[in-house]
């Protein structure tokens, strides 16, 4: 045989007619070899036993695991490269095991042809020996059970299979072929086992699938699954049927993609990603734009929603780029761009006329009326109409620039941009360059975002750019004796000078885009008259354009401001300058600028203003007055709102205190003292004054010598005010009246002060009562100056009280002298918070030391100390220790220290004790180490450590009356900082 000849001796032919090796069936009557000696127990147990499933399948089984031991150690006869074509049948032994199971498997299957268990398995054992040895990919994470098509996909992808040792296609083409005849016959039986039949579409995938069978064969047998499985199972048909068509790409993947987007749409990205990939030999960007126009389409009416999480616009973004790589393929050319637009407007005036036609009215003569339309189903949608625009299969291209405009320009204004630059790169890349030119200026002249304006521009810019680049290497490149060579430098020259108009045009191109944005935006509007600096007659177009746009209710601030800098505009004779000044033109700007509705009062005030301040630069007094007068003129109704936003302006100005204020200051400046008082009556009659114009009248008045009304004028104002403002009128009125008069009118003052502290707040009447008091300290009597300041203590704030104790000691002690103030002292220490009466009581304590009343101060600071925690107040004792290193005795100073623990154990908490270690912290141990060094010159402050840490002194200092004292050794085990406090001290 064959098998049995040399490696150097074998041909195509010699390997060929090795197979097939399992057709016709293997019988022990034509393969002699086929069974052994000790298989005849084996067959006898089966032909005993044929109805048992159970026999058949451990023969099968036991059989099977010898054979693949004895494959393991069967050593291939040939060389290297004849076994990889003969793969997994390379050696006698397995081509023999192949036979004795198909031998095994045939003889099962003869009593059990529908058993789905043992075909499963009679075709895995001969796809093993043909295909090689599987190797599945490592997967991390679960399988979906009813997964979208586009992962359905991709997992196909990550878990396909590959094979080492195939057989190969042409020299066992038998054995394929028997394979394939060994599949129809299993589905011929078991025809709706979807297993089976993914088991038989595999082969068609396989690397090594003959030719024969891997197109056409499969592409049916495919499309016989489909028709035999039931629809629901078609989901786990279709990815190997994608699959395939994709590895077999041409005529083929377009016609199976175009029939699974029939029914199911959410792959088409993937589609026209594999119609235009570089891997592709023949691309199809037309059937890719076309489905892409419909994606974006149906996207933005919300009939399609993207598996890549893409927008409309990223959609339509897409088919741009299609657009731009493919304009030859895709759009049409100028000419039939042209025809198009000139069809649809043929089209749309017919529609028009056809529209009038119906909307004539009923009548005998008239045409019928069609009531009923075509059946609907209630509840459905509407089909939508055909669109040759979104056909994959026709061949006519796409107006680019109506789908551009239609699809994206008029509904994605913000994010134009991008748009508009495809569109003229879509004519750029068809050389139509004049077209392309005017794409760019109509974006430039569209757009409402200066992102979108950016981008334009920088692509406008690029393309001049190349196209310059390309005009000058023409030119380089001509032959000087060229006709066309003149021609081009005159394009060159031309582009050249284009160029740098737009850059220049660039500050107003961004004006525009801002001003699109926005027509209300009176900033852009100064910011574009000041571009145009002093083109007078481009300045005025400027002004009545920006005021004929420009809506008052919706202008932001300072819109009045375009009124006022138009009528400078003619008062400084244009923006140059060099014309002569145009009063006339000005006022009646002014004039027309008192008529606009604007958002507040105040900016129509301000026209006013304005107004009679250019007749003062112009030296016209008069005229200023007058128009002063005329916005000031006071209507019969004065009981309007001002803050009715109902009312317009007009009607609301003469309450306006910024237009009165100007008034009352020109009055003051050019006019008389009655004319201004008028004015000033005026204001206070209409109830819009404001504390600063109440001061104002008065010291008009005061200024003129008329002191009593301005007075009256002070008195007017109070009455007018509350508190605080009220405050502030008197204390300047009080002030007046006493540098005025003095103590002239001194019983008229005391009723001023009384009237003014009679309603007085806490927080505000303490200037008013130092004020009263200074008053009669200095024109009155001095009994009657103390009996304010003690109103004053107890009418004033709690955080005023001690500095108005404080006044009222030093007056007390100036007047009466120092022993008046010990009552005073008292009723503040009675009166004050904790922290401040123990500063009051070192003050008092202090004022006793300077009487010699050495007990009486004692007394204060042993009253002051259950203030002061010992750790914080430091002060405090320190003065105290002080003291009685001065003035006390052995028993005193023991009495002090006593009461110093006493008042460390009442505030020995914790917050008390975590400030007393911050203070501490603070201050550092400066003063310890300081005490340290003193305590060998000074014996006072050794009795005190002596007291506080000695180890042998005392645990505390007892009363005076107390005769015995326990000493520290004999106390018991303990805490040595403790307190021991007995209840007598208590």
């Amino acid at each position: 045989m064959a098998q049995d000849t040399k490696n150097d001796e074998l041909t195509v032919e010699a390997l060929a007619s090795l197979f097939p090796v399992s057709f016709p069936v293997p019988k022990p009557s034509t393969h002699p070899n086929l069974l052994t000696a000790a298989d005849i127990h084996r067959e006898e147990d089966l032909l005993r036993n044929a109805t048992s499933f159970r026999q058949w399948w451990t023969s099968i089984h036991s059989t099977k695991e010898g054979l693949t031991a004895l494959q393991r150690s069967a050593k291939a006869p040939h060389s290297h490269e004849v076994n990889e074509r003969l793969g997994q049948l390379a050696t006698p032994i397995a081509r023999t095991a192949l036979q004795r199971l198909t031998y095994l498997f045939e003889s099962a299957l003869v009593n059990f042809p529908a058993s789905f268990k043992l075909w499963k398995a009679y075709l895995q054992v001969r796809m093993n020996f043909v295909f090689g040895r599987p190797i599945k990919p490592k997967r991390a994470g679960g399988r979906k059970k009813f997964p979208e098509m586009r992962e359905a996909l991709e997992d196909e992808e990550l878990e396909a299979l590959t094979y080492e040792g195939g057989l190969d296609p042409v020299i066992g083409w038998p054995e394929w072929k028997a394979l394939v005849a060994l599949f129809e016959r299993a589905l011929m039986w078991l025809p709706n086992m979807p297993r089976l039949w993914l088991m038989y579409l595999s082969i068609f995938s396989h690397p090594l699938c003959p030719p024969p069978i891997a197109y056409t064969h499969a592409r049916r047998t495919f499309d016989r699954a489909l028709r035999t499985l039931p629809p629901s199972l078609h989901g786990r048909l279709w990815p190997p049927y994608l699959k395939w068509a994709e590895g077999k790409g041409g005529e083929t993947l377009v016609k199976v993609y175009r029939r699974y987007l029939s029914v199911d749409p959410s792959i088409t990205e993937r589609y026209t990603s594999i119609l235009l990939s570089d891997e592709n030999p023949s691309p199809r960007p037309l059937e890719a734009a076309k489905l892409l126009l419909s994606l974006a389409r149906r996207a933005a009416r919300g009939e399609y929603t993207s598996p890549e999480g893409k927008s409309p616009y990223q959609l339509l973004c897409d088919w741009v780029e299609v657009v731009e790589k493919y304009a030859e393929d895709v759009g049409l050319d100028a000419d039939e761009a042209d025809e198009a637009a000139a069809r649809r407007k043929e089209e749309e005036k017919k529609a028009e006329e056809q529209k009038k036609e119906q909307e004539q009215p009923a009548g005998v003569n008239g045409k019928l009326i069609r009531f009923a339309g075509p059946p609907t189903v209630e509840g459905a949608k509407a089909a939508s109409a055909y669109d040759e625009d979104e056909d994959p299969r026709s061949p006519r291209r796409l107006d680019i620039e109506k789908i551009m405009k239609q699809d994206g320009l008029a509904i994605y204004k913000d994010q134009a941009g991008r748009l508009w630059s495809g569109l003229a790169t879509y004519w750029t890349k068809r050389a139509e360059f004049d077209r392309a030119k005017a794409t760019f200026e109509a974006g430039l002249a569209d757009v409402v975002t200066v992102r979108d304006f950016t981008q334009i521009f920088d692509a406008y810019a690029e393309y001049s750019e190349t196209l310059i680049s390309g005009l000058m290497d023409m030119i380089a490149n001509a032959d000087p004796d060229d006709e066309d060579a003149a021609e081009t430098e005159k394009d060159l020259d031309q582009q050249m000078k284009d160029f740098e108009e737009l850059m220049d045009r660039r500050p107003f191109l961004v004006n525009e885009v801002l001003l699109r944005r926005n027509p209300n935006d009176v900033q852009e509007w100064e910011k574009r008259i000041a571009l145009y600096g002093e083109n007078d007659e481009k300045v005025a177009e400027t002004y009545t354009n920006a005021l004929k746009t420009i809506n008052p209710r919706k202008a932001t601030a300072n819109y009045y401001m375009l009124y006022v800098n138009f009528a400078k505009y003619y008062e400084e004779g244009g923006a140059s300058k060099t014309a002569a000044p145009n009063l006339d033109s000005a006022r009646k700007v002014l004039e027309k600028a008192t008529k606009v509705t604007f958002k507040t009062v105040d900016d129509l005030a301000e026209i006013w203003c304005e107004w009679a301040e250019m007749e003062l630069r112009n030296e016209n007094y008069d005229e200023a007055i007058r128009v002063m007068q005329r916005a000031a003129a006071v209507p019969k109704n004065t009981k309007i709102n001002y803050h009715d936003p109902s009312l317009p302006v007009q009607a609301r100005l003469f309450k306006s205190l910024k237009l009165w204020s100007f008034y009352v200051d020109l009055e003051e400046s050019i006019g008389d003292v009655e004319t201004t008082k008028a004015v000033y009556d005026k204001i206070l009659e209409l109830r819009i004054a404001n504390a600063q114009i109440i001061v104002n009248y008065a010291a008009f008045l005061e200024e003129n010598k008329y002191f009593e009304e301005s007075f009256k004028v002070y008195e007017r104002g109070v009455e007018l005010f509350t508190y605080p403002v009220a405050f502030e009128i008197w204390n300047i009125y009080l002030a007046k009246f006493v540098k005025r008069y003095g103590g002239k009118k001194l019983e008229r003052a005391r009723d001023l002060f009384e009237q003014a502290l009679e309603q007085c707040p806490q927080k505000h009447c303490k200037p008013l009562f130092l004020m009263y008091a200074q008053l009669e300290e200095e024109h009155g009597l001095a009994k009657r100056s103390m009996a304010i300041l003690d109103r004053a203590c107890q009418a004033v704030a709690d955080e005023d009280k001690f500095e108005m104790y404080t006044v009222y000691i030093a007056k007390a002690t100036a007047n009466f002298g120092l022993p008046a103030t010990r009552p005073i002292y008292e009723k503040a220490i009675e009166v004050l918070p904790n922290r401040q009466t123990a500063q009051m009581c070192l003050r008092f304590a202090a004022m006793e030391r300077k009487l010699g009343e050495i007990d009486r101060a004692r007394a204060i600071y042993a009253h002051a100390s259950q203030f002061c925690d010992p750790r914080v107040d430091t002060k405090f004792w320190q003065e105290w220790n002080s003291f009685e290193m001065e003035h006390g005795s052995e028993d005193t100073f023991r009495e002090m220290l006593r009461i110093k623990r006493s008042v460390q154990a009442q505030y020995n908490t914790e917050a008390s004790y975590l400030a007393a270690q911050a203070l501490s912290s603070r201050q550092g141990g400066a003063q310890e180490i300081e005490a340290d060094h003193k305590g060998a010159s000074d014996p006072m402050a050794a009795m005190e450590r002596e007291a506080l840490g000695a180890a042998k002194g005392p645990a505390f200092v007892p009363a005076k009356d107390r005769t015995t004292i326990k000493p520290a050794e004999e106390a018991p085990q303990g805490n040595a900082d403790e307190i021991q406090i007995d209840d007598e001290d208590l």
